[in-house]
């Protein structure tokens, strides 16, 4: 062997191992799979802390969140938007997916919630039930009747006998708690995950007739997945017990 190929021998496994390591060489790792799922502003902090867990049972997997109100989802998905799991703050949102043939799989209930009025720290008006959320000097912020919260919050109206006139309504629960929480309106009904996920930054006023008004969560695999096995297995994790365990952690009900 001359010195010049005695010299290239190294020089070619060097290169060789610059390849692999950069994932050009052959049998590199493929790149790994990214999850859309698409959920009810409700489910934000239970579903960021089961999206960490899925995560770190399947390394491969990268999950990403779209949440946004119910409505808001179910609209997107009817027009195509793609996403691979959509989980729904109520069944009707669900439904108009589900006739708009974008479901790939039965949708299942894996949580169940209910509403709480929220007002701020120091309850400025005196809030101690729902009736007083009637009362003319007392400014209200609700979710809009065409989403799932506010939908609850009508179905609460027609059990309790109290008539609401808000000052705003809103697209989503997140957008009402953030209200009460800034100060901008005396009082708010949202469900009581979301309350309790806000600490301290707001009080909480139960009222019998919430009791009465339950909403159910369903989930599914969209027909548009990209990767349907994955977001099968997403469901799956979010219906099994590490699921239900961490759901009812967040204040959830669980069937």
């Amino acid at each position: 062997m001359t010195r010049a190929r005695a010299r290239s021998f190294p020089l070619a496994v060097l290169l060789t191992a610059v390849l692999v390591a950069s994932g050009c060489g052959a049998g590199a790792r493929t790149e790994g799979t990214t999850l859309t799922v698409l959920a009810a502003a409700s489910l934000t902090e239970s579903f960021r802390e089961m999206g960490e867990r899925f995560e770190r049972a399947h390394p491969d997997v990268e999950v990403r969140f779209n949440f946004q109100g119910s409505a808001l989802l179910a609209e997107r998905v009817r027009q195509g938007a793609g996403g691979d799991v959509f989980a729904s703050a109520d069944r009707a949102m669900m439904n108009k997916v589900v006739r708009a043939g974008a479901v790939a799989e039965r949708p299942r209930t894996f949580a169940t919630n209910r509403l709480s009025v929220v007002v701020p720290p120091d309850n400025p008006a005196g809030v101690r039930a729902l009736s007083d959320l009637a009362a003319e000097d007392v400014s209200v912020v609700v979710c809009a009747p065409q989403v799932p919260c506010g939908a609850a919050t009508e179905r609460v109206e027609t059990v309790s006998g109290v008539r609401l006139t808000p000052v705003s309504e809103e697209n989503d629960v997140k957008d009402v708690l953030h209200k009460v929480e800034a100060g901008e309106a005396d009082a708010g009904l949202v469900y009581v995950t979301d309350a309790e996920a806000a600490g301290k930054k707001v009080r909480t006023v139960d009222f019998p007739a919430s009791e009465r008004v339950t909403n159910e969560y369903p989930i599914a695999t969209l027909e548009a997945a990209e990767h349907p096995d994955t977001a099968e297995a997403f469901v799956e994790f979010v219906r099994g017990d590490r699921g239900r365990r961490i759901l009812r952690e967040y204040g959830f009900g669980t069937p």
